[in-house]
């Protein structure tokens, strides 16, 4: 068995490794850091523009007979639920609810290991969307949905990119989960 000589100036291959292990690992939280901050911004810019340029329950046509930009209010939670509901400290109640989730998600998303990528990064976009309706809960107690997807006389719930920051981190949590369950090994 070889044995390692400590000489001066050369950095032994066990301590090199570690080090672009650890390199490598804070390249990719990068991502992790600035994707939220990335949606965040998108969210709230098209928003701000949504409410600067669309008067309220007013639509813009986008793709006929398909999509509209439809400056609309939420003040309930997911899909519009709770939208129709009033009650005492509403938009209190939801910001606590919506915080208390983001924290929950947060704290999740920081124990997965390195390796688990997608993981990772369908939390960073659920992270970044629930941020960006969180503050819209928080500053006006309602979040600004505007797109406006329809077939004939049904129309979709209106979203926003937070909501699809939201829906596409958990398809693809969902999608991970299901991929990875079929490719662990059952050995115990």
């Amino acid at each position: 068995m070889a044995e390692e000589v400590d000489l001066p100036g050369v950095v032994p291959q066990s301590v090199a490794d570690s080090g672009s292990r650890i390199r490598e690992r804070g390249r990719m939280r990068h991502l992790e850091i600035w994707l939220p901050i990335a949606i965040v911004a998108l969210d709230q810019l098209t928003k701000a523009l949504v409410r600067s340029t669309i008067p309220l329950h007013s639509s813009v046509t986008v793709v006929p007979g398909l999509m509209n930009l439809t400056h609309v209010l939420n003040t309930g939670a997911a899909f519009g639920i709770l939208n129709a509901a009033d009650f005492p400290y509403k938009s209190v109640i939801i910001a606590v609810i919506r915080t208390v989730a983001l924290v929950a998600v947060g704290l999740y998303a920081s124990s997965l290991a390195h390796h688990q990528l997608a993981a990772r990064l369908s939390l960073a976009l659920i992270i970044g969307g629930a941020t960006g309706n969180l503050l819209d809960t928080m500053v006006t107690g309602s979040v600004v949905d505007f797109v406006d997807v329809y077939w004939r006389t049904y129309h979709f719930w209106a979203f926003n990119v937070a909501d699809s920051a939201i829906t596409v981190g958990v398809t693809v949590m969902i999608l991970d989960m299901l991929w990875t369950g079929t490719h662990v090994s059952k050995a115990a």
